[in-house]
């Protein structure tokens, strides 16, 4: 089943944009098949409801995320999520621009906003593994938590096996918008100055990767924030049912 809903993303996702709608639908197949084989009380709020909800809420922000983020200007045109050069890079950046090169540092800068911009769009299969592999227990436990603890806990969970299971695709977008090319040249320039006595080139898929998936946990935790307080972002019968039963115990 997980394979299927895989090259169904792939499929979409190779054909340009992926809308919210489609995202969601498909990530909600993904979700429910993990806890469809666990039985509950049919009525009140069961564990499997509980854990099936606070991953529904996961997948929720995730759609929402990809969805904004996964198309043309999702960062360079955002206040928030705009990529700029590496913190360890941002001298050369300056350095350029006194020296008139900025044009070329414009060009790297929108390239590696593409690259992140083409990359999110292939997470959706990464994080639907991810949120599957949360138990019910844990996710229970954070039912009534704070309104982002299910996704500080699915963060710190997480971020190391996103990262890694990310890196390629980010690698893949950086190369196939020139970010790599555009980014090295900057690098290149740069070092050759007669003033630049410290060489540096830091990690521009390592840098990418660490930003994108962090944009991707913020509009998760904005979506967990929304369902918890909002019960008109509870869009389905189940996030009805257990988080406003959770709110009126707490």
């Amino acid at each position: 089943m997980y394979k299927k809903l895989c090259l169904l993303f792939l499929a979409g996702i190779s054909l340009g944009t992926v809308s919210e709608a489609q995202i969601l639908k498909n990530l909600s197949k993904a979700v429910s098949s993990a806890a469809s084989s666990a039985s509950g009380s049919t009525s009140g709020v069961s564990q499997t409801d509980a854990g099936s909800a606070i991953k529904e809420a996961l997948a929720n922000g995730v759609s929402k995320g990809i969805a904004s983020l996964n198309k043309t200007d999702g960062f360079f045109g955002s206040e928030v999520y705009k990529l700029l050069l590496p913190p360890d890079a941002v001298k050369i950046g300056n350095t350029l621009r006194s020296v008139g090169l900025g044009s070329q540092v414009d060009k790297a800068i929108l390239s590696i906003n593409r690259a992140a911009e083409k990359a999110v769009g292939f997470a959706a299969p990464i994080f639907v593994d991810a949120i599957k592999e949360m138990t019910i227990t844990d996710a229970l436990n954070l039912l009534k938590g704070t309104d982002s603890s299910a996704t500080v806990y699915f963060k710190s969970k997480t971020t190391a096996k996103l990262k890694a299971a990310f890196s390629p695709v980010v690698k893949g977008a950086l190369d196939s918008t020139s970010a790599t090319k555009y980014y090295g040249d900057i690098v290149t320039t740069y070092n050759k100055l007669p003033t630049s006595f410290n060489k540096v080139n830091p990690d521009l898929q390592d840098y990418v990767t660490g930003m994108a998936v962090n944009a991707l946990f913020d509009q998760i935790k904005v979506e967990e924030k929304n369902i918890r307080a909002n019960p008109a972002a509870r869009t389905t019968e189940l996030l009805k049912k257990v988080f406003g039963s959770a709110t009126t115990t707490k």
